[in-house]
């Protein structure tokens, strides 16, 4: 496991020329972290190391279209999640911006002049293939360069990234996870299908039954159909075979009104209240159903467990 830590900045107010060597900058909602969107990180790091300075992702707290069209769509990433990759991905520096109507209104001209070259001293600009930003869009890798060749940074454009002749894209991936198809999906991330949240205390029925679980927040994370997956959850850099429920408990009557994530691993109780938890998904193994008594329920998570073998992590 990597000693590597990303840099966080939080808002305008925490940016610094000083905090960054030479920057090399991409801006984007990145939600997904899809082959796509990798591809683009492995070009920023490598134009980093040519100006030997530092890897910078300007992203957003909530997604654009939040502001833009008056609705959000459901997360492929909770904002730790995002950082979470972009640090393993070995990305140096994240700098997370509040996207509101001020930030709307902000023209590409103003958002590279007061953030990119007066607050981060920004040596390099990076652009996915056919993006851009600022208001209405007019910060093109054209107009940019423009403004590049005044305040003395340079612009790059990477190139399009296809999978199977087809463009990537997160809305892509969103309708492959909804409707459960999670290996069309995972094709696009380039990585398996994952969860990510922190580990809550719930009611302890789980423990009660036999098979304590984490219970895991999502932080808004869009989950797959209900139903029963072998995983594989890693927590303090350590990676564990098994099996997940994600649903609402119909067994009980209280029910739930949002799904929830509980990860049981034989032979572990799984103490880990609070820590941050990633979960892949490897497999559906059932559908999620209501059992006529709790000794029902019991006999089928046994046959859940024991169908997990002795699978590799």
């Amino acid at each position: 496991m990597s000693d590597f830590v990303i840099r966080r900045y939080a808002g305008v107010e925490s940016l610094d020329p000083s905090h960054f060597t030479n920057p090399s900058v991409t801006v984007g909602m990145f939600d997904g972290l899809h082959r796509g969107h990798r591809h683009l990180v492995e070009e920023l790091c490598a134009l980093a190391d040519r100006m030997e300075g530092d890897s910078v992702v300007v992203t957003f707290d909530i997604h654009p279209r939040a502001v833009i069209e008056g609705a959000e769509p459901r997360r492929l990433l909770s904002t730790e999640h995002r950082v979470h990759l972009l640090e393993r991905f070995g990305v140096d520096a994240v700098v997370l911006l509040p996207f509101d109507e001020a930030m709307r209104e902000t023209t590409y001209t103003d958002f590279v002049e007061d953030i990119l070259v007066k607050r981060m001293g920004v040596t390099a600009v990076l652009f996915g293939y056919n993006s851009s930003f600022g208001f209405n869009s007019e910060g093109t890798p054209e107009a940019v360069s423009e403004l590049g060749g005044f305040h003395g940074f340079d612009v790059v454009e990477a190139p399009a990234i296809t999978l199977h002749g087809d463009p990537i894209s997160s809305s892509r991936i969103r309708d492959a996870i909804q409707t459960g198809d999670l290996a069309t999906a995972a094709d696009m991330l380039g990585r398996p299908v994952a969860l990510y949240g922190v580990v809550i205390r719930g009611d302890g029925r789980g423990k009660q039954l036999g098979f304590p679980t984490a219970n895991v927040d999502l932080e808004g994370e869009l989950a797959p159909p209900s139903g029963v997956y072998q995983v594989i959850a890693e927590v303090r850099g350590q990676r564990y075979a098994g099996v997940a429920n994600i649903g609402y408990r119909p067994t009980f009557k209280e029910g739930q009104p949002e799904p929830l994530l509980e990860v049981h691993v034989p032979n572990i109780d799984f103490d880990f209240y609070d820590e941050r938890i990633e979960v892949e998904l490897v497999r559906k193994m059932r559908d999620e159903r209501k059992f006529p008594s709790k000794e029902a329920l019991v006999q089928q998570i046994r046959e859940d467990v024991a169908s997990l073998g002795h699978s590799d992590v």
